[in-house]
């Protein structure tokens, strides 16, 4: 995969929760955070779907115990793409499971970065640059004369 990749948000197992959203506040990004082994291999990821779904979303968001391990709140084996996929496969994978930060692994499952959709607009920005500059407003627009005539 050649889309820029960004360093990954990575806790520890056993993370507490407050912890976990302490670090997706500090990207500034609404990242998510990757929960990898001593060895850097995924085990889960906590995203903001999660905190709002399972946390603040829920009836007992104000007994919420913040110190309580990131394991009981994290999507475990999240779907993950591997740096030999392609744009193609990052686009469907977040189209499909509606992801905006896809974990990118190795052969071993170690993390080894993070792709967003920004990510892929960027990419798809500099591979195409006349392509996307020259579209009109409304694709399905035809101009009658030409610019500035």
């Amino acid at each position: 995969m050649v889309v820029g990749r960004r360093q990954p948000v990575a806790m520890p197992p056993g993370s507490s929760i407050g912890d976990c959203i302490r670090a997706i506040q500090a990207t500034g990004t609404g990242d998510s955070v990757f929960i990898t082994d001593a060895d850097g291999r995924l085990a889960g990821v906590l995203t903001e779907r999660d905190v709002f779904g399972r946390l603040v979303g829920t009836d007992v968001a104000a007994g919420v115990d913040l110190e309580a391990p990131v394991e009981t709140y994290m999507t475990t084996d999240p779907h993950t793409l591997r740096l030999e996929q392609t744009v193609k496969d990052a686009l469907e994978l977040m189209q499909s499971s509606r992801y905006r930060n896809v974990p990118v692994v190795d052969g071993d499952r170690r993390l080894v970065g993070v792709v967003r959709q920004v990510d892929i607009i960027k990419f798809l920005a500099e591979s195409f640059p006349e392509e996307l500059l020259n579209l009109p407003p409304r694709p399905h627009q035809r101009m009658e004369q030409a610019e500035g005539g």
